[in-house]
Formats: structure tokens, C-alpha cells, sequence
């Protein structure tokens, strides 16, 4: 049966429609990114990890958010800038979504109903991340603070998976 995941889809910062099933067969981590958050430098690691790992099959997305403390309250033009600019990000960003409330993004509310928080499913802050196998299966949740260099082990163990 074909994952969940695979059958959703997210607009790229460009304004392209992306269907999750173009990251079939990738280890895939999702993060809720914003430009002027005290977690934004994790960009830097974030981009690190991606570009160790994603010849092996490994791919991060983006997903700028406004819902935390007004962090991300620019457009396309200032998150790109942002991303790209400062932290020289070559992974694939979306548009702004929401990831709580009414308007919780497809992405974000599978990904929650899948691996709920300590505190239930809602995501508490920027830079929460989801990690799903090669297979779309959503397998860690990890909290804002845990910094990329914390999730590679996790990365290169579903990695070392996938290549088996």
C-alpha cells in the first residue's frame, strides 16, 4: 500500500505544485523554518546534512511558518533571501503554511497524526522536525532545539536501510 505521505502535495516557494511522491524511495526530514527565530541558524545545519547525505538518497524540506512569535512575516522575495542569502539553502523550500489550527497544512496535519508531540500533537515552536523512511513512512519527531547534527545518526541509520 502506497504511504500516506506519497499521496499529498505542498506549492514550492517558486509556485510550483511538488506531489511527496517525487521523494519517493528518499529519507525525507521535515522542518517548520522561520527567518527570525533563535533556532534560524539551524539552517546552517540543516544545509549540512543535506548536502553530506543527499547523493545517498536523503532529502530536507522547508516549511516557512508565521505561526511562533510573528518569525516569519516576510513573502516569497524575504524567505528566499533569507534562506538562500544567509544560510546558502539548496533544499527544497514551500511556501509560508500554517502547521497548527484551521488551516494546519496536509503535510503537517498526516505528520502530526502520525508521531504526536510529549504534549499531544500540536507543534510548539519553529524548527520542529519529522523523519519518514524511504518507504513514506514517518518514523521520528524531533523538538525544536535538537539541532540537525543530533538527527544525521537517525538519517544515516534509515539511509543505511533503504541501501540493504
Amino acid at each position: 500500500m502506497a504511504s500516506e505521505f506519497y499521496q499529498l502535495s505542498a506549492t514550492s516557494l517558486q509556485g510550483k505544485e511538488i506531489p511527496m511522491e517525487e521523494y519517493k524511495g528518499k529519507v525525507v526530514l521535515v522542518v517548520n523554518t522561520a527567518s527570525k527565530c533563535g533556532f534560524t541558524p539551524q539552517y546552517e545545519g540543516l544545509e549540512a546534512l543535506y548536502h553530506k547525505h543527499k547523493e545517498d538518497g536523503l532529502v530536507v524540506l522547508g516549511f516557512p511558518c508565521n505561526q511562533f512569535g510573528n518569525q516569519e512575516p516576510g513573502g516569497k522575495k524575504e524567505i528566499e533571501e533569507g534562506c538562500l542569502i544567509n544560510y546558502g539553502v539548496s533544499f527544497p523550500v514551500f511556501n509560508k503554511v500554517d502547521v497548527n489550527g484551521e488551516h494546519t497544512h496536509p503535510v503537517f496535519k498526516y505528520l502530526k497524526s502520525e508521531l504526536g508531540g510529549i504534549l499531544g500533537s500540536r507543534i510548539k515552536w519553529n524548527f520542529t522536525k519529522f523523519l519518514i523512511d524511504a518507504n513514506g513512512k514517518p518514523v521520528k519527531r524531533f523538538a525544536p532545539i535538537t539541532k540537525p547534527e543530533k538527527i544525521a545518526p537517525y538519517v544515516e541509520e534509515l539511509l543505511a536501510q533503504k541501501s540493504r
